[in-house]
């Protein structure tokens, strides 16, 4: 992927941009990231914050403790509540950016995935099902 790397909310209301390459992709499976997406787990990608800013909108914050003792804020839009990124306090170089809230995230190709040990027992065959190109009739 070349930057730079844009992304935004559901409803739009919230635009933003980083000028510089990720330099990370990963899954994440804890869950902590199961109940802030609403999902089986997260996928993220890493940018240096010092090249990210956010374009517009309002966004609100939500601090946990992480297993580490060190804390991990999540930020969604104020309107339709698309989770948009994260800040780890153990990593303070960088954001960490929802997959599914980039304009393009066709190059995303994760290359790890972590907690695993509170991944989803049915995730190992979610791929296993039939599959549709769009909704099927029901």
């Amino acid at each position: 992927m070349t930057a730079p790397i844009t992304g935004g909310c559901l409803c739009g209301n919230v635009r933003y941009e980083c000028s510089a390459e990720s330099d990370m992709s990963l899954h994440c499976h804890c869950r902590d990231c199961q109940q802030a997406t609403g999902s089986a787990f997260a996928t993220i990608v890493s940018v240096p914050k010092a090249e990210f800013k956010i374009l517009q909108g309002d966004v609100k914050a939500y601090t946990v403790e992480a297993d580490s003792g060190k804390s991990v804020t999540r930020e969604f839009c104020t309107n339709c509540g698309s989770p948009l990124f994260s800040y780890v306090e153990i990593m303070p170089e960088a954001v960490f950016l929802k997959a599914g809230s980039l304009d393009d995230a066709s190059w995303v190709k994760p290359g790890l995935a972590c907690w695993t040990n509170s991944q989803q027992p049915w995730m190992a065959s979610a791929h296993a099902v039939p599959g549709f190109p769009e909704n099927p009739d029901m």
